[in-house]
């Protein structure tokens, strides 16, 4: 916890399968505490259960539009005031909130990650510590591919439809010109050892 016993705030952004979930779980087990919480803007994903299922397919979800990010924000201000949240879960194969939440209580560290965190200004201007993890265009181009294809139900074409629509345009627009507000830019992905050290020891002074 800081001086001012207000928990820090942590944000780590980065494009598309660029390892900042990977830095970010990789930092939580480093810290060796429960005191903290980890939240993924992802988890925001706007409901679009009211949309016939060919249009939840079609909407841009690489644009902040499709965020809920004032969710987000209300719920980061609340934890750091020391209120407990409910955070949704949001279903990557239907494009839905699904009924459950996740209740979180407050703790001194709050760990943010997500491809845009860093691009818009409110959601910026609440974090203490700025992440943008940076790996090459090729190499998240293929990690997508396999995650979404593995993990979300997928075909390669549409995967590939979606970035050349998409995801490429959004993060040339939106995620790569974000890079300037961070404090830290991590090379390599998100198993860089080194720079986990270096913020695992920052945090860890912080709750000392």
């Amino acid at each position: 916890m800081t001086k001012s016993n207000t928990p820090i705030t942590i944000g780590i952004a980065g494009g598309t399968a660029s390892g900042k979930t990977t830095f970010a779980e990789e930092l939580v087990a480093r810290l060796h505490t429960d005191r903290v919480i980890y939240i993924s803007h992802d988890s925001y994903y706007r409901d679009l259960k009211n949309l016939p299922f060919d249009e939840r397919v079609r909407q841009n979800f690489d644009h902040p539009d499709a965020l809920e990010t004032e969710l987000m924000i209300a719920h980061i201000l609340k934890l750091k005031k020391g209120q407990s949240v409910d955070i949704p879960v949001y279903s990557f194969t239907d494009y839905i909130r699904l009924p459950e939440v996740v209740h979180v209580l407050p703790q001194p560290v709050i760990i943010i990650e997500g491809l845009l965190i860093l691009a818009i200004s409110d959601l910026r201007d609440i974090l203490d510590v700025k992440i943008y993890v940076d790996t090459d265009t090729d190499i998240r181009f293929m990690r997508r591919l396999k995650r979404d294809i593995e993990e979300r139900g997928r075909t390669v074409d549409s995967v590939y439809e979606q970035y050349l629509r998409e995801v490429r345009p959004m993060h040339e627009a939106f995620i790569e010109p974000s890079k300037r507000y961070a404090d830290i830019i991590i090379p390599r992905g998100g198993r860089n050892k080194i720079a986990l050290d270096l913020v695992a020891a920052r945090v860890r002074s912080c709750l000392e």
